[in-house]
């Protein structure tokens, strides 16, 4: 929080942040504006909310921060790797909600989506960048709407790889070190993002559907036909990294693509399921000739994001935020973001363990943070105070509820 101080210009919000992100690492059920004050001592959210909506402070400095920070941490030359999650809200009001699909529910639900950035190395892994998606037919265009969840004016639709590209301009435009660059296939159909990296000679290993069409020696094709063509001895037994369960092994084969094309080697990557035959496909780019393995070790880092996500939701509250607002959703992610790089800092900052022992994790790590650091004491009169504080409050919002359908 040093290092971050100065992106707050007044003690106040600077204090507030602070018990902010300390609240965020606490071992609390939820961590909204309302617990976090309980967690914290004020007698009141009144400073919490006004930290997420009014108070004046950039978030998008802080997250400047928090990219030097974990790049300082967990060494240079990561990988990054670009995907979606969803936020599930009730209601319309909230900024970019409406009925899409949410990967996290798996089915269409009423949600926002956050567009992310992930940076992993050997060290570890950490999120470095965040966007709100806006849905192109009810947002953007109805600018009333977009007015009173206090979207910015200039803001304009913006598709999920262009939200992608955007946050990897502006990561190596900072100075980060990266060469590689993965996603799933709403980012690997996208000839854009491909072009951006190409131009910014950044390898990629970015999943594509069976169904996309690629060029092999002169002749466009299905990716899956292809596929269904290759050789048994053609396949190799790699491991695409590490899992829960130990290394993750599975067949590949790769054909080089789009030979017309100049300026780095382009293929083919197939990815096939010893036990169930299923098939995975990625678009693969190198400015540099670049050896099958490295491509396995780049599609298998794709999955840390999903980790990141995991970690970020289930410890540190990165979907718990009760706002609508754009400004409020921005700087509620960035402070958990922070926590959560804070985490992972102290994950790669550890010493080796004996074989009997594995590594701390980061979820260990906050447990051990909220059971080390343990929480201040309450008095009953406070506890007896906030109970009535939240069932007043409840009792006003069911009020308003009843007068709202009471409408004609």
């Amino acid at each position: 929080m040093h290092r971050v101080a100065g992106r707050f210009g007044r003690v106040e919000p600077r204090r507030t942040a602070s018990a902010y992100v300390r609240g965020l690492l606490a071992n609390l059920e939820r961590k909204n504006c309302w617990s976090l004050a309980e967690h914290a001592g004020p007698a009141g959210p009144q400073a919490m909310q006004r930290l997420l909506r009014t108070a004046r402070w950039d978030a998008d400095a802080l997250r400047d921060d928090v990219r030097g920070y974990v790049v300082e941490q967990l060494g240079p030359d990561g990988v990054l790797v670009v995907d979606e999650t969803g936020f599930l809200k009730k209601g319309t009001g909230s900024a970019g909600v409406q009925r899409q699909y949410s990967g996290t529910a798996g089915r269409i639900e009423n949600c926002q989506v956050g567009v992310f950035l992930a940076y992993a190395t050997p060290a570890g892994r950490a999120l470095l960048d965040r966007r709100l998606y806006l849905p192109e037919h009810t947002w953007p265009a109805d600018r009333d709407r977009c007015a009173t969840a206090g979207v910015p004016a200039q803001t304009v639709f913006a598709t999920k790889p262009t939200l992608a590209g955007q946050m990897i301009s502006a990561a190596l435009d900072a100075g980060l070190s990266a060469r590689w660059v993965t996603g799933d296939e709403v980012y690997g159909q996208d000839p854009r993002l491909r072009a951006l990296l190409h131009q910014r000679r950044i390898g990629y290993v970015l999943a594509i559907a069976g169904n996309r069409r690629v060029n092999l020696e002169g002749i466009d094709r299905n990716a899956a036909d292809i596929a269904a063509e290759v050789a048994q001895r053609h396949w190799h037994h790699y491991s695409a990294g590490q899992g829960a369960k130990g290394p993750r092994y599975y067949l590949w084969a790769w054909a080089r693509i789009d030979a017309d094309q100049d300026g780095g080697s382009r293929w083919l990557l197939i990815r096939r399921n010893p036990v169930t035959g299923e098939l995975a496909y990625y678009r693969c780019y190198a400015p540099a000739p670049t050896p099958l393995p490295t491509l396995i070790r780049i599609a298998g880092i794709r999955w840390t994001i999903e980790e990141s996500f995991q970690a970020a939701k289930g410890q540190v509250g990165l979907d718990h935020y009760q706002v609508r607002s754009w400004t409020g959703w921005h700087r509620h992610i960035t402070l958990a973001m922070l926590a959560l790089a804070f985490l992972a800092a102290l994950a790669a900052d550890q010493p080796d363990t004996d074989q009997q022992t594995i590594p701390l994790t980061v979820p260990e790590i906050r447990r051990l943070l909220a059971l080390l650091t343990p929480p201040r004491p309450r008095p009953a009169e406070e506890v007896l105070r906030w109970s009535c504080w939240r069932r007043r409050h409840q009792a006003i919002a069911r009020q308003c509820h009843y007068q709202r359908r009471s409408q004609p």
